[in-house]
């Protein structure tokens, strides 16, 4: 890849506005559930796999239930995306806060980070 590629894709990763919403995820092995929202939905994947992969997540109940059943029993589902684009500091973190404690109930959830 080019210096000049490089260049132009890091620019086009720092153009990008932030996603804020609400994600899961979801062992399909026993079918439970841990959710969590964000202020960015785009790196949160892998913020969760990392530690799952190496044993160190800070969800001791997530991760037994890695250790137990392996990474392929595991999705990460996308479940709401704000789309408020005039939310900002306490009010966004209110309302992430409040869909975050939507979905916990719709799906009978827990948090992500235990």
């Amino acid at each position: 890849m080019s210096k000049e590629r490089r260049k132009e894709l890091l620019a086009a990763y720092k153009e990008q506005k932030p996603r804020p919403g609400v994600f899961a995820v979801r062992c399909t092995a026993t079918g439970q559930v841990w959710v969590q929202a964000a202020v960015n939905l785009a790196n949160c994947q892998n913020g969760v796999w990392f530690p799952l992969k190496i044993g160190s997540h800070p969800n001791k109940g997530l991760q037994a239930e890695w250790k137990a059943h392996g990474a392929d029993a595991f999705v990460f589902e996308e479940i709401e995306a704000l789309t408020e684009d005039d939310l900002k500091g306490w009010e966004l973190t209110s309302k992430l806060k409040s869909r975050e404690r939507h979905w916990r109930e719709a799906l009978g959830a827990t948090a992500v980070t235990g």
